[in-house]
């Protein structure tokens, strides 16, 4: 074989495993990607779940509140461990405000003020 052949099989070689590479950076990039797609979708499922479920707990505190007349702390009392005032405040007011739209992509935070409701 002339030197010249030698060359342009080494170049194709090369080119080939540079090809090769590529696609399986590519392909790589796009399994990447759906996976990222999935991990964001899970956590705005999660986020939206959780509003929902503090929204509807929020309602029930504000039952037991205006409708039967507890405290806040009473309230509290009532639920155990698992609730604070300050929870007791942050979860009624949820509950007042209108369903968050589904794109907003907030997560349910707690009051800034920390301010408890104590009837």
């Amino acid at each position: 074989m002339g030197s010249q052949t030698i060359r342009q099989q080494a170049r194709r070689a090369a080119l080939d495993a540079q090809s090769r590479q590529r696609a399986e950076r590519a392909a790589r990039d796009r399994r990447v990607e759906d996976l990222a797609l999935q991990v964001l979708v899970a956590l705005h499922e999660r986020d939206e779940a959780t509003t929902d479920a503090e929204q509807r707990a929020g309602a029930a505190l504000t039952q037991m509140i205006e409708r039967e007349g507890l405290s806040a702390r009473e309230a509290v009392q009532w639920c155990g461990r698992e609730l604070t005032v300050r929870d007791v405040t942050r979860l009624r007011r949820l509950a007042a405000e209108p369903p968050a739209d589904a794109d907003a992509g907030r997560a349910p935070g707690r009051d800034e003020d920390g301010a408890g409701d104590e009837q």
